[in-house]
């Protein structure tokens, strides 16, 4: 579903993403992890379009992000670490708006919104304001409106950021739940390593820009002679505190995007 082959991007002379390789296949949940400016966010942009690459090849979905960026974008939904919705919207029109901008049919998109509503258990707040929402609440609403157009690939940064463990939980039951019913490829970063270790089939460590591990938990574990993916992690990226670095870069692309991938 995903394909990366030797992608570079190199910010004057800086290499923000040096010579990477993997694959992601179709239906299955893959973590991408890293200390803050390590280049996970450098990537998700050049697999969602709004980088282009120095060197290297891509591929979403069969599509190649340079040469066909609307059909890319048409293969998958985002969900932004920061909040992306019009609180000044209910719930119902924040997906309607959303819904229009991919060209969805009045017909098509009344029923998919009502029945994304009611998998994420907000069909009886849809014609609430969502200023009124809890962060869990409004977490839900952005997974419900990245899956309207029935994308082939979820893009989840930090999804559960500042969530209490319990809202966390029912996103996460919520995710996995979509990926065996619709068979949607899940593409997810987090700084909560057992989430990754939970809900991840395999697993990419990146940092200064290198692939430094890839895996299963169980694999990373081993190869760092670990007990625990938060271990291995450690052991591979080291002990010292980063800068916050992309992470203010998909905070820019969220508000630029207008809270979904348009086209």
């Amino acid at each position: 579903m995903i394909k990366v082959e030797n992608l570079t991007k190199t910010f004057d002379e800086r290499r923000a993403v040096d010579n990477i390789s993997f694959e992601v296949g179709r239906g299955e949940i893959f973590a991408f992890l890293g200390p803050n400016g390590a280049g996970k966010t450098t990537t998700i942009k050049m697999l969602t379009t709004l980088l282009e690459p120095t060197s290297g090849k891509l591929e979403l979905n069969g599509f190649d992000p340079i040469k066909d960026p609307g059909e890319v974008r048409k293969s998958f939904g985002i969900v932004f670490q920061d909040a992306s919705l019009d609180t000044e919207l209910t719930a119902y029109e924040n997906m309607e708006i959303h819904a229009v901008l991919y060209g969805l049919s009045k017909d098509l998109y009344q029923k998919r919104i009502d029945e994304l509503l009611f998998l994420v258990e907000l069909a009886d707040r849809r014609n609430d304001l969502v200023k009124d929402f809890s962060g869990g609440m409004k977490r839900r609403l952005e997974i419900a409106r990245s899956l309207l157009h029935h994308p082939k690939v979820l893009f989840l940064d930090e999804p559960t950021l500042g969530l209490d463990p319990q809202t966390r939980n029912l996103l996460w039951n919520y995710i996995k739940d979509l990926n065996t019913k619709e068979g949607i490829t899940v593409f997810l970063t987090t700084h909560y390593m057992e989430e990754a270790d939970k809900m991840a089939n395999r697993i990419a460590i990146i940092d200064h820009g290198k692939i430094v591990g890839s895996g299963t938990s169980a694999e990373l574990k081993e190869s760092t002679q670990t007990t625990s993916l938060e271990e291995a992690f450690l052991k591979l990226t080291g002990h010292s505190v980063r800068e916050e670095g992309g992470e203010n870069q998909m905070r820019q692309a969220a508000r630029l995007w207008g809270g979904g991938n348009r086209r």
